[in-house]
């Protein structure tokens, strides 16, 4: 597989700000370079599903092309700053100036010249003197940092008089109440925004210092805060950014690991949050680029895991379906590079190059527009079992008697497209282009098979029943009840609960035509 031409290299390169997955694999020699995804997404919602509120403008020009020969990665979340609602308190304990502002509000009341409602307001929680010094050096230190920075057009600069407005609420609310995490987060978000507006030619202010200066806030609110899960959150992508600065070198490495410890403290706070998965697994995607050999190939394989739970949480999140095929795929590439002998138990490149295949057609099917997807899938295209989308053995057990004895189960080949998944009898020919409702499989001389259309299914899980054969099950719940089948191992068990549910997810969404027309055409 890897000796085709057509199959070298692919691998993540970011579009966006977040970690790329480029690192998977080897630097890119036969691929065109792709162009970056249609920044025009039709979903109707921002990629951070969960967050209330947005600070962040859209920005999809901060991060540099991807190298040539490179296949960008898609599509990190990070690019978006989750911004904390403090709705609750913020008309009884606090004051109006360290509340949080949504950025419409902010340009609001900039309009309407109110950018002096926080003079003059008395102190909150008293301090000492050397302390309250202290923090309004601070302030001072980063209004300054803010105060220089210039965008880079009319667009830009007008963006970056709101963010400076904003500072300087949060510098006031400090100036009351140095404990005031909320303003600390707040104010975090608005100098890594404003690191986003220099210009790339420009070196007054470094965006590193800008972006360092944020850190250290984000690491002050959430001293005083530990549950902040937000601030975890964007704090690990500012450290990303400051490690993307820096190439593959040592202090990226350490810059990456604080990164991806971030991201798992955000997700321990919040569990319930596939773009953190997603960004925690493009981190360690980028530091397996950087650690010895040795560890390469364990980082990776944990950001396989990060991808596919994002998945679960989220069986549409096609950033993260996309990725994880792009890691896959040089997870391949790796191993048939070295030339590492698999055991039985691990899979082989052959098949991760058609897992990978798999997930690539899947997030292009869900987002047919996005160039990124498509051109990848140009090149993946071949790795797919055609006419099928996924072809393996499970374990059954007759038609029509789900309880029959464990030696009446038998091992039989399995085939998915966009229609659903059908048993294949040995008469059947494993390469012709079979439908579910082909009128073949119902001919007198075959024999009778297990077939499931997409539109049935209601429910797709792993299970562990005492009434099954040994190994991993799978139960699919359908209109007409359950189907129970064994997997030939648990990692094969996973191929076949993420294939079956993306194809039933593309189903849902309507594009059940854009998935048959790649494994049909």
């Amino acid at each position: 597989m890897s000796t085709n031409p057509d199959h070298s290299e692919l691998q993540n390169g970011s579009p966006e700000p977040e970690p790329s997955a480029a690192t998977a694999a080897a630097p890119l020699t036969d691929f065109p370079d792709l162009q970056k995804p249609d920044s025009s997404d039709t979903d109707g919602h921002p990629p951070d599903a969960e967050r209330s509120r947005e600070l962040r403008l859209e920005n999809s020009e901060v991060s540099n092309s991807a190298p040539e020969g490179e296949i960008p990665s898609e599509l990190s979340d990070a690019d978006s700053r989750v911004v904390h609602s403090n709705q609750d308190v913020e008309t009884d304990s606090k004051a109006d100036g360290n509340r949080t502002f949504t950025m419409r509000e902010l340009l609001n009341e900039l309009k309407n010249g109110d950018a002096s409602v926080n003079d003059g307001r008395e102190s909150g929680t008293p301090h000492s003197q050397q302390n309250s010094e202290l923090h309004i050096e601070q302030n001072n230190a980063a209004m300054e940092l803010i105060n220089s920075v210039t965008g880079l057009d009319e667009e830009g600069r007008s963006r970056q008089r709101i963010l400076t407005f904003a500072a300087r609420r949060y510098a006031t609310a400090l100036e009351r109440n140095p404990d005031d995490y909320d303003a600390l987060y707040n104010w975090a978000l608005v100098l890594q925004e404003s690191a986003d507006n220099v210009s790339p030619e420009s070196s007054s202010p470094p965006k590193d210092a800008l972006l360092e200066e944020a850190c250290r806030k984000y690491e002050d609110a959430t001293r005083l805060c530990p549950t902040l899960n937000d601030a975890y959150y964007n704090w690990a992508i500012a450290i990303s950014d400051r490690a993307k600065m820096r190439g593959r070198t040592k202090e990226a490495e350490e810059f990456w690991k604080q990164a991806t410890k971030n991201y798992e403290k955000a997700v321990q706070l919040n569990w319930n949050s596939p773009q953190a998965l997603n960004n925690w697994g493009l981190a360690l995607q980028e530091l397996s680029a950087i650690v010895p050999a040795r560890e390469k190939q364990t980082i990776v394989k944990t950001a396989i895991g990060k991808f596919r739970a994002a998945i679960q949480l989220q069986f549409d999140f096609h950033r993260a379906i996309y990725n994880l095929g792009t890691v896959l795929y040089g997870l391949a590439e790796d191993i048939s590079r070295t030339g590492g002998h698999v055991t039985a138990k691990e899979v082989s490149p052959d098949e991760l190059y058609s897992q990978s295949a798999i997930y690539i057609a899947a997030a292009h099917a869900l987002k047919p527009n996005y160039s990124v997807y498509t051109s990848a899938l140009k090149l993946v295209r071949s790795m797919l079992p055609l006419p099928y989308l996924k072809v393996g053995y499970l374990t059954a057990p007759p038609v029509g008697n789900p309880v029959a004895p464990h030696s009446d189960w038998k091992n039989s080949q399995f085939v998915l497209n966009h229609e659903g998944l059908q048993q294949i009898s040995k008469a059947e020919d494993r390469y012709s282009s079979l439908s579910l409702s082909s009128k073949s499989v119902d001919s007198p001389t075959s024999k009778p098979v297990i077939r499931i259309y997409v539109a049935d299914i209601v429910s797709v899980s792993a299970c562990a029943d005492l009434t099954l054969p040994p190994g991993a099950g799978l139960c699919i719940d359908t209109t007409h009840g359950p189907v129970f089948l064994v997997a030939e191992s648990w990692e094969s068990l996973d191929g076949w609960l993420d294939a079956i549910r993306l194809v039933y997810t593309i189903f849902a969404r309507g594009k059940s035509d854009v998935l048959a027309g790649i494994i049909i055409a």
